[in-house]
């Protein structure tokens, strides 16, 4: 299987933007960039469900742009089905509009909690219950919503390594 779109899922801190443009070098494709992270550091972090439906629709209308004008593969620094988790971290509830979003990814790499988390101005789940509750709510989205993904761990080269393994057993 050809895939045109990999999508980095997981909690905050996981080491998804530091991997994205690496794995997008490796695979001769692109980056979109997270979308929510620029939202945040531009107008705060005190979210309302309209700004993450927002986030979302935003992120997603790159994603369609980049693929209509030919790039692939994309690797997709998240994608409204970790907007959709982040709603339910904060809010314990979404706006219907995740639930009819179709534009899934070929493959999510769940990227896990393993690493320190590290706070930068826009991250709020650091303590390790909250990490342990938002990767659970990451992973159950997946299988939720029945993607193929795989999981993501280790340090360093072996997180790298991970990522890879993950890409040719999806190939």
């Amino acid at each position: 299987m050809t895939l045109r779109t990999i999508c980095l899922h997981g909690p905050e801190s996981t080491g998804k933007s530091t991997l994205a443009p690496r794995l997008a070098a490796h695979l001769g494709g692109e980056v979109v960039e997270e979308y929510g992270r620029e939202y945040a550091e531009a107008r705060g972090t005190d979210f309302t469900m309209a700004d993450l439906v927002e986030i979302a629709k935003t992120h997603d209308a790159g994603v369609r742009t980049m693929l209509n004008a030919g790039l692939a593969p994309l690797v997709l620094d998240t994608d409204p089905l970790m907007t959709a988790v982040w709603a339910d971290m904060l809010f314990d509830t979404r706006d219907p509009w995740f639930a009819a979003w179709d534009g899934t990814a070929d493959l999510y790499l769940l990227f896990d909690i393993d690493l320190p988390w590290v706070a930068d101005g826009t991250r709020m789940f650091g303590d390790l219950a909250q990490r342990q509750r938002f990767f659970g709510l990451a992973r159950a989205e997946l299988e939720r919503r029945g993607v193929r993904w795989a999981l993501v761990s280790g340090e360093g080269e072996a997180r790298w390594a991970s990522v890879l393994r993950a890409i040719e057993g999806a190939t």
